[in-house]
């Protein structure tokens, strides 16, 4: 890489002036990764921290209404507890509410109704303050409950209905569903708040074998025949990952911010090609008089290449860097935003090889290049 150093140095602001925009490309990569992560934690933390492989919903229920529309009992229960490669099953009630605080400040929460000590319920080894679900209608919210000013021993109104409900515990982390905080609660005060029963009102006794979904665990030896099990129970089935298109705007944000991502990278291709197209060509002359005195194309293109990865991974680091800077701030503000490492290595690792897919168009003007011209390249 003899040349592309000598380059590199005798057109530093050249190629300063490309890794800038390389580097200004990264941050912005970066602040969107950032985002996304950001905006799915917010959306649909509160599911993946769930213990469980697949959903089993109402049959022809939608997967993006399937938190708001679908309806199973505990007959459906019963018959996806009996089928083969089922570890474990539960009823899931799951709810958007709106209620106060004890101070009347708003407070909305997800409500995830369970049964006290099921496989879906919170372990007590997640709670960091007070005590774990049990069955006095007690629920367990998300550390970020805390953030609105509510603790331990506070109580939550629900609107309309009236039903009291009081902090008894303090999960570790955040657990969010839609971008509004979890509160686990008792199966039976989930499905009274579910069906509308007010405070103190006498409950239709039908309503307590009602939720919103059957969720599955498979064993470890053996997946779940989701055909068979829909069949013999009346239900659909997704599994973790597809139940996240029922959080309230996820497939719309995350298509929204990775078409955003992917433009960026094209972007990152095209300006790097097109530089490295524009410098091949002012050093026409240079290259034909390297052929004349003997460098061999493969050494001209080893060199060429070189030069690029140099520019683009040196590039990338210091916007990666001023990026990850910029985040640390975004990260102590409201704004959902979650610097993680695997998606910010995936995007250094993309902005590299498109860049280099994008440079790598200029290789062929040095392959045809002909010696000749370093003869008359003056004229």
């Amino acid at each position: 890489m003899f040349l592309a150093w000598r380059e590199l140095s005798f057109a530093r602001s050249r190629f300063g002036l490309m890794g800038g925009v390389v580097a200004l490309i990264a941050v912005l990569v970066v602040i969107l990764s950032g985002l996304s992560s950001g905006l799915v934690n917010d959306g649909v933390s509160g599911l993946k921290k769930l213990p469980v492989t697949e959903f089993a919903f109402e049959e022809g229920t939608s997967i993006d209404s399937g938190f708001s529309r679908s309806t199973v009992d505990r007959e459906q229960l019963a018959r996806w507890e009996d089928q083969e490669g089922v570890a474990d099953a539960a009823l899931f009630g799951n709810q958007l509410v709106n209620g106060e605080g004890p101070d009347g400040e708003p407070v909305d929460l997800a409500l995830f109704g369970v049964e006290p000590g099921s496989f879906v319920a919170p372990l007590s080894d997640d709670v960091i303050e007070g005590s774990g679900l049990g069955t006095d209608g007690g629920i367990v919210v998300s550390q970020t409950v805390t953030d609105l000013g509510l603790g331990l021993g506070d109580t939550v109104t629900i609107d309309r209905l009236g039903t009291e409900l009081t902090i008894i515990g303090v999960l570790d982390g955040q657990h969010t569903f839609g971008h509004v905080d979890v509160a686990y609660v008792p199966l039976d005060t989930w499905q009274e708040i579910h069906a509308g029963v007010p405070d103190g009102a006498e409950a239709r006794p039908e309503i307590y074998d009602e939720a919103t979904a059957v969720a599955l665990v498979s064993a470890p030896d053996a997946g779940i025949d989701t055909a068979a099990g829909d069949a013999a129970a009346g239900t659909t089935t997704v599994t973790l990952e597809q139940s996240f298109d029922g959080s309230p705007g996820y497939s719309a944000e995350t298509l929204t911010l990775e078409l955003i991502q992917v433009f960026l990278y094209a972007i990152s291709a095209l300006v790097v090609g097109a530089f490295f197209m524009v410098w091949t060509i002012q050093r026409k002359h240079e290259i034909a008089v390297a052929r004349a005195m003997g460098a061999s194309t493969s050494y001209l293109v080893r060199d060429a290449l070189g030069q690029a990865v140099v520019v683009l991974v040196v590039s990338t680091a210091v916007g990666m860097g001023a990026g990850l800077g910029f985040g640390a701030f975004l990260t102590s503000t409201p704004m959902p935003f979650a610097l993680e490492a695997g998606p910010l290595g995936l995007a250094a690792a993309l902005l590299i090889g498109l860049g280099l897919v994008g440079a790598a168009t200029s290789v062929g003007r040095i392959v045809r290049v002909d010696p000749l011209t370093a003869l008359g390249g003056q004229r």
